[in-house]
């Protein structure tokens, strides 16, 4: 089986991208999830984060907004000593922040989901990329969904986090034609 190449030889990294990259999510847990991970892979590589998974899922709540966005000082600095995340004190006050400014958000527009799948018209884009050096940093969609978190209070969330995001939750096919999930992802969309 062909895939992507930047998926590597490691064995987290095959299965993300075999399971989880590219597929459609729509569940605001999830879509929390993936915007704390990526905020916190922003100057890192995203098996830096992949690896330490687990401990996020355990320092952040398993992901619950709600739980996230009662954080207090306090909980932040215990935190800030969990060996099991990436230690950077803007990024876990973004988490935070974050989970407060996505709660507004499921109170404006009913959830998260409604909210960020507006920037794709509710449909996964669909890019044909045949060489990694096609796929883009960023994107018009990208650009847009970037600024208006930004205008929300949302942090750690430029427009490059935000194209990497949009793959991650389906939002963007960005598998390369010739891998064997290209067609696959496209398929469960269908």
């Amino acid at each position: 089986m062909e895939r992507c190449n930047w998926s590597t030889n490691d064995p987290d990294y095959i299965e993300y991208h075999d399971t989880e990259w590219g597929v459609p999510v729509h569940d605001d847990g999830k879509l929390f999830e993936f915007l704390i991970l990526e905020g916190a892979q922003a100057g890192l590589s995203w098996i830096t984060i992949l690896k330490r998974r687990e401990g996020y899922r355990n320092a952040f709540a398993e992901f619950d907004p709600e739980k996230v966005a009662g954080f207090t000082q306090e909980k932040i600095e215990t935190i800030l000593k969990n060996p099991g995340i990436i230690r950077n004190k803007l990024k876990v006050n973004s988490a935070v922040t974050n989970a407060r400014a996505l709660l507004k958000i499921q109170e404006e527009f009913g959830s998260f989901d409604q909210y960020a799948w507006e920037f794709v018209n509710g449909r996964q884009k669909v890019n044909a990329f045949t060489r990694m050096d096609q796929i883009p940093a960023t994107s018009r969609e990208s650009d847009a969904f970037s600024k208006d978190l930004k205008r929300r209070g949302f942090k750690f969330t430029g427009s490059t986090i935000i194209y990497a995001y949009m793959q991650a939750i389906g939002m963007v096919n960005d598998h390369l034609v010739s891998c064997f999930r290209y067609h696959e992802v496209m398929e469960a969309c269908a």
